[in-house]
């Protein structure tokens, strides 16, 4: 399947708004424009609609609520349909809290960022700009959760076997690449491959360390003695020996914003 180009846009992310009601989809927009390096290039408040929008707009960006309009988990289902028909577009996966059901579900989706409505709008901003650069966005918590399920999958090689020692060197490398955020077309250019190459490459390493997204992947890298960037007040540090590169995923530590227009105003 071909996917088209993004359109050229000199550094501004594009993000589609798409949240549970006509408001809050509104709301979401104006407080992310006022970001000069985000493009409002649509708002959506359901499935069909959302769905559409990145077709016809190719957002760099969707930041998309678990509830939409239509459904308590339509947006869940938008993001799994977005895996496969746009992976050029990335997720973040809005959350009225960061249950540990919900946030697995999101990245089991597709998501590369979970953001909770009582964190601050400058953090979205961070992470529309994070996720967009090829980092995974998610707090310690949310982190943990992510860790301790990866950690509890049955492995496919012999327990007594380092999975590591099965991938060749090009299998490596293309699990390096995935782990800095390189979508398959940035990693086929390169590694000198073609696009169906990579496919293929993945497809085999997925079943050599039994998993089955790019964020499981990322994660498998991550255990493997790789780079976690832990963001706190905006610095941030390595807590590994071992750098994966430019993009690395963030762990964020944010505290509750009451100002903030996402929170959830039920109740």
């Amino acid at each position: 399947m071909m996917h088209a180009a993004f359109p050229v846009n000199s550094g501004v992310v594009r993000v589609l708004a798409a949240d549970r009601t006509p408001m809050d989809s509104q709301l979401l927009a104006e407080a992310l424009a006022r970001n000069a390096d985000i493009e409002i290039c649509g708002v959506c408040f359901n499935s069909k609609s959302a769905l559409a929008a990145v077709a016809s707009e190719m957002p760099h960006i969707v930041v998309l609520s678990a509830q939409l309009e239509d459904g308590e988990s339509k947006g869940f289902e938008v993001a799994r349909t977005l895996r496969s028909t746009q992976p050029n577009t990335r997720v973040v996966m809005l959350l009225d809290s960061s249950e540990r059901a919900r946030v697995l579900e999101a990245f089991r989706c597709g998501a590369r960022g979970v953001f909770c409505r009582s964190q601050s709008l400058t953090s979205l901003a961070k992470c529309i700009q994070s996720v967009h650069i090829g980092q995974v966005w998610a707090n310690s918590s949310e982190l943990a959760f992510l860790l301790d399920t990866f950690a509890q999958m049955p492995a496919v090689n012999d327990v007594h076997t380092d999975p590591r020692a099965k991938l060749s060197k090009r299998e490596q490398d293309v699990v390096r690449a995935v782990a800095e955020g390189r979508t398959n077309r940035e990693i086929a250019a390169h590694l000198g491959l073609t696009e169906h190459t990579v496919k293929n490459y993945l497809f085999r390493i997925f079943d050599k360390v039994g998993v089955s997204t790019r964020v499981e992947l990322v994660l498998y890298a991550l255990t493997s003695a790789q780079s976690i960037a832990v963001t706190d007040s905006g610095a941030q540090k390595s807590i590994a020996p071992k750098s994966v590169g430019s993009r690395t995923v963030v762990i964020t530590s944010q505290k509750k914003d009451t100002k903030n227009p996402l929170r959830s105003r039920r109740g």
